[in-house]
């Protein structure tokens, strides 16, 4: 399983009393196949995230969605076997939200799932890729630019977040196998890196990081 980053927003130091689970599974259908429900039965999280579920909500097998104790919701985006994110809850949410709706090029790709548990925000979060091309690194900081304008939105509203997912940028080297191999390819730029600077530089806290600043070899 994949460990993926979780920024949460810790401004009034609230712990939030649930098991949350993010994981990008590289294909919904693939996991099933491997024991993902007896997993999620022995792990028994709260809520789970999954990411690159690459299947369009109206296919997914019954067995995936309706999971004993879970209520699941799925977002896919218009290309088939492309993306896409599921979020699985013990408790159902006050509302569910699919992309952010502020533009329908970020929420046309399945990648944008939120749900409202009263107490916080959860983000679920597919960030794209850039190392298709040039084009595609430009939509990926856009949707990075899109993504914090609508958290500082709820925040501002008094809301707080947690925003997990597949962030597809390791912010430090320590996040990184191989850093210096990396430098110049997307995933580890500095323009990318800098992003994840200015999430911090906001108020949002690596859970991860908080927990372990100084722990190696453990990278998403």
């Amino acid at each position: 399983m994949s460990s993926i980053r979780c920024l949460t927003d810790h401004r009034k130091g609230k712990p939030y009393p649930v098991k949350i689970i993010s994981w990008n599974v590289n294909g919904a259908r693939a996991v099933l196949k491997k024991g993902f429900v007896e997993w999620v039965i022995k792990e028994s999280p709260d809520i789970l995230c999954l990411q690159e579920t690459k299947v369009d909500a109206a296919d997914v097998p019954s067995e995936l969605k309706d999971i004993l104790g879970y209520t699941s919701y799925w977002n896919s985006g218009k290309k088939k076997g492309y993306s896409g994110t599921a979020t699985y809850v013990k408790k159902e949410p006050e509302a569910v939200k699919y992309g952010f709706g502020l533009d329908k090029k970020f929420d046309s790709e399945g990648r944008i799932l939120i749900t409202d548990h009263k107490d916080f925000l959860l983000l679920n979060i597919y960030f794209p890729n850039g190392q298709k091309d040039d084009d595609r690194l430009k939509y990926k900081l856009e949707f990075y630019d899109a993504t914090l304008e609508f958290c500082e939105s709820r925040r501002k509203e008094g809301r707080e977040l947690v925003i997990c997912g597949d962030y597809n940028t390791a912010h430090n080297e320590i996040d990184l196998a191989r850093p210096k191999e990396n430098e110049g390819v997307s995933g580890f730029l500095r323009i990318e890196r800098d992003w994840m600077d200015k999430w911090e530089a906001h108020g949002y806290v690596d859970t991860f990081r908080r927990l372990y600043p100084n722990k190696a070899e453990s990278y998403t």
